[in-house]
């Protein structure tokens, strides 16, 4: 008997309320079909009426596509029943649904589909193996970065508002929705509210919204900007500084729930006992980022599979005996980013000193552009090897050690 043969295969599509499995055999017939709820209530009964197909010694391997969202519970509860869950990329039952003379798209097919995808490459698919801690790191990773999104879009709205009001309001602070910018715009919304107020009363106001590190100077700086722009005042005044004040209210409030979200990070990654900190431009920010969407790092053989994962790795073109390497637009495009966005700080000069902060990956890059490659081009490189040393710290746990680099004699 054939492998292939000691087995049915399980497709489910899946949903938020309910989800739809189709039972095939190895000969991609039709065996049954069974609608459930997406609760563990329920979960209970569908694998019962699944152990009735299990005759003549046959197993069940289950098909999902969402392994991640919809579809996380059902797995995780099949896995902890030590049932055969393989993850199905929509990508392949997308091929499989548009491959066939008409097209459908219902429940039931879609279903049949991810099954029909069980049996023709049952040996290519990987275990479903959803951890919790993991998917915990990802979910605080995803509500840090909608607090980040919100808060850019309010400080867009800031930055509109201010301008209305005081047209010289990028030379009063660094940054606009710093700590004592944020406590000058809620008590000084526009100029009425700071025209009675002198040099002495607004610099304590400073200190204390600063801690005792803001100068006379700086309130001194503040008025005369106010008064050289000139009158601002417009109809509905009092409405307008409602606005700036509740922007400046929810800014605060995003930035205290961000603190509270990296927070629960710390924790959680302390679990995972990680060292990636230690790498210069890895913060906690960054190292929980690359292993929400890394995972767990033992699902890759080696780091070329994780490369090819994250679309490093370049990919072959050719036909006809003739072709090229190219670079990939495939792979995980947010771990791409991330793993670009760490090279780009491993080439990176000091403003004053303009010394590198890794002196090893700044010659090597510069040995990259001095060989012909363009810049991007010798980023990938760095790129690519900062995908092994990522692989390397996650899988052995270790710290990283930046290289001495032995200076060449010169002989006179």
């Amino acid at each position: 008997m054939h492998e292939r043969q000691k087995h049915f295969y399980v497709g489910v599509d899946l949903h938020k309320q309910h989800h739809v499995a189709v039972i095939i055999n190895c000969w991609q017939e039709k065996l049954d079909e069974i609608k459930f709820e997406n609760k563990p209530s329920a979960f209970s009964t569908f694998l019962l009426d699944i152990y009735k197909h299990m005759e003549d010694g046959l197993t069940p391997i289950f098909g999902l596509e969402d392994v991640g969202g919809y579809g996380r519970a059902l797995a995780k509860y099949l896995a902890d029943h030590e049932q055969i869950v393989k993850e199905v990329n929509p990508a392949l039952s997308y091929a499989e649904r548009k491959s066939h003379m008409t097209t459908q798209k219902i429940d039931s097919w879609d279903a049949e589909c991810v099954a029909r995808i069980l049996v023709n490459k049952l040996e290519q698919l990987p275990d479903a193996k959803p951890h919790d801690l993991y998917w915990s790191i990802q979910q605080l990773v995803t509500r840090r970065n909608a607090l980040v999104k919100a808060q850019g879009a309010l400080k867009n709205q800031l930055h509109i508002q201010l301008s209305h009001h005081y047209p010289s309001y990028r030379k009063f602070f660094s940054e606009v929705d710093g700590k004592t910018a944020l406590a000058f715009w809620e008590r000084y919304p526009s100029p009425p509210c700071i025209e009675e107020v002198t040099v002495k009363q607004l610099t304590i106001f400073l200190l204390e919204a600063r801690s005792n590190t803001c100068s006379v100077k700086k309130a001194s700086e503040i008025l005369k900007l106010v008064k050289e722009d000139g009158n601002t005042i417009r109809e509905h005044q009092e409405t307008r500084d409602f606005l700036v004040k509740s922007i400046v209210r929810d800014i605060s409030l995003k930035k205290q729930e961000m603190r509270y979200v990296e927070r629960e990070l710390k924790g959680l990654m302390s679990l995972l006992d990680f060292q990636l900190e230690t790498m210069p431009g890895i913060d906690l920010v960054t190292a929980s980022a690359l292993i929400a969407e890394i995972g767990d790092v033992r699902r890759f053989p080696n780091a070329n599979k994780l490369a090819r994962f994250a679309g490093i790795a370049p990919v072959y073109f050719g036909s006809g005996g003739k072709g090229r390497e190219q670079k990939s637009k495939q792979g995980n495009r947010a771990l791409h980013a991330l793993f670009y966005n760490l090279a780009v700080q491993q080439v990176q000069v000091a403003k004053g000193s303009k010394l590198p902060r890794n002196p090893v990956f700044h010659a090597y890059y510069q040995r990259k552009l001095k060989e012909g490659k363009t810049k991007g081009q010798a980023l990938v490189c760095i790129m690519r090897r900062l995908v092994n040393i990522i692989y390397g710290m996650m899988k052995h746990k270790t710290a990283y050690e930046l290289p001495i680099i032995k200076e060449e004699k010169v002989v006179v």
